[in-house]
């Protein structure tokens, strides 16, 4: 994976093809054969078979009984499917998270509490795990030409990925010894305006290299991106975030698993496909052949919908279960 200086000659065809507007298009180009709506996984939890605890009873409560209770929150990936099933509405391809676990006007529709007792968080946006985008793209490389070429785009905001100018330090992993060594750190930071580290506007390191910072963009609606030749195969082994330049090794030197941002655009050299995974999302749409959506609405571990060209997404888009 090589980053590209050029980002527009290679990922210009993108803007050509998207829309003002803020309809699916905005992020998504037109063009293609058909499309489907990839669900992201949601997470539900199973609650104990008691009335949660307040914090006066569960001090109070022998540890037999706290230990017995907490091996019952268990957390465990739920589908779209299981929470329609739960809060007794329905799937369909324009589905809303929020309508879908009946969240009322002024509720918080990321935790909701079934009928059933079960709690559903809500599904991630923007990205996915490297195990479903694996699953996703046997089916991509099976429908391009080019498997061993193509491109992936990265959305330039996601903290942490490029450097900038500004309040730091940004990234910072500190580690104090003890309270007074960090007492002495912000006293002093915070006495000296001047050569205050917390506030006094330098250059701050990101995970990529301070060229590709500093460097061009694709730049599409509303979203620039970093890009990078990629190829598409790379991405149907979940390990491919080792491989990835983009990965977040100052992060793994402090203890944190190895890591590395969800493509938010890719696709091949021949451009039989694209795979949109917009930040705002909280599902993946994948465009291209007729014969690749079936592929992948037909994939038991891919939970997915055709969806018409020209859908909206927008959040009170789904009629059904409004």
């Amino acid at each position: 994976m090589e980053w590209i200086a050029d980002p527009m000659d290679a990922g210009g065809w993108l803007r050509e093809r998207l829309d003002d507007d803020w309809s699916m298009h905005h992020f998504v180009p037109h063009g293609f054969e058909a499309y489907a709506r990839i669900f992201h996984p949601a997470e539900v939890r199973s609650l104990p078979d008691r009335a949660v605890p307040t914090m006066d009873e569960w001090v109070r409560m022998p540890d037999a009984e706290q230990q017995r209770l907490m091996e019952q929150f268990v957390d465990e990936p739920a589908s779209w499917a299981d929470a329609a099933a739960a809060f007794g509405t329905t799937v369909h391809a324009l589905a809303q998270w929020q309508h879908l676990v009946r969240t009322p006007t002024d509720g918080d529709w990321r935790s909701r509490i079934a009928p059933d007792g079960r709690e559903f968080s809500s599904p991630s946006e923007g990205e996915m795990s490297p195990e479903l985008l694996a699953a996703i793209a046997r089916h991509l490389v099976a429908h391009t030409s080019t498997p061993d070429a193509g491109y992936a785009a990265l959305w330039e905001g996601r903290g942490g990925l490029l450097g900038f100018f500004g309040e730091g330090p940004s990234r910072g992993f500190y580690e104090f010894t003890d309270d007074l060594a960090h007492a002495q750190v912000l006293g002093q930071s915070f006495r000296d305006r001047f050569n205050n580290p917390f506030r006094k506007a330098t250059w701050q390191p990101g995970i990529l290299s301070d060229e590709i910072s500093k460097g061009p963009r694709l730049e599409l609606p509303d979203r620039n991106h970093v890009l990078f030749a990629a190829a598409p195969a790379a991405f149907a082994d979940p390990d491919w975030i080792l491989d990835a330049p983009w990965r977040d090794r100052e992060a793994e030197g402090h203890g944190f698993d190895p890591s590395a941002q969800h493509p938010s655009i890719l696709w091949p050299a021949d451009r039989a496909w694209v795979m949109v995974s917009e930040i705002d999302f909280d599902s993946t749409i994948v465009a291209g052949s007729n014969e690749l959506i079936r592929a992948i609405c037909a994939d038991p571990p891919i939970e997915a919908l055709p969806i018409r060209e020209g859908s909206s997404l927008h959040w009170d888009a789904d009629d059904i279960n409004r």
